[in-house]
């Protein structure tokens, strides 16, 4: 079951300047900065209500992020919704057509486990599955 919309995902150029730039618009800073090895990224997170706001850095050519920003201009990259259960999700997903990038959740940012719909199966967006978990979670 989905239970809220967890953050939008932005991807960006120049982290330090969107992290400024986020920084003026909400009024308030980050409340966490991670570097997420697996997926040759940065991250920079928000809190803005019950959601968040992930500005997303790719730190090598081959990241997904550095190959978006290749084609399309800064902006959203993806949207997350939190997951009550991630694996029930996932298999919920498939028996209904949809295409997940991920064949198993995988550590993500911010204490989550993840997968990703492709964006051919979801009307053009790439969404996120998040399942909080307990403890820390690298992303490394």
């Amino acid at each position: 079951m989905f239970t809220n919309l967890e953050h939008l995902g932005l991807a960006v150029n120049d982290l330090e300047a969107a992290t400024a730039l986020y920084t003026t618009l909400l009024g308030q800073p980050p409340y966490k900065r991670e570097h997420v090895a697996s997926e040759a990224v940065d991250t920079v997170f928000f809190q803005v209500g019950g959601s968040k706001i992930e500005l997303l850095a790719g730190t090598s050519p081959d990241s997904a992020i550095t190959k978006f920003l290749a084609k399309k201009p800064e902006g959203i990259h993806h949207v997350a919704f939190e997951v009550a259960d991630i694996h029930v999700e996932m298999e919920r997903l498939r028996a209904a057509g949809f295409t997940l990038l991920n064949e198993q959740p995988k550590r993500g940012a911010d204490n989550k486990l993840v997968c990703f719909v492709h964006p051919k199966s979801a009307a053009g967006v790439l969404v996120e599955l998040c399942q909080s978990v307990e403890g820390e979670v690298s992303g490394n």
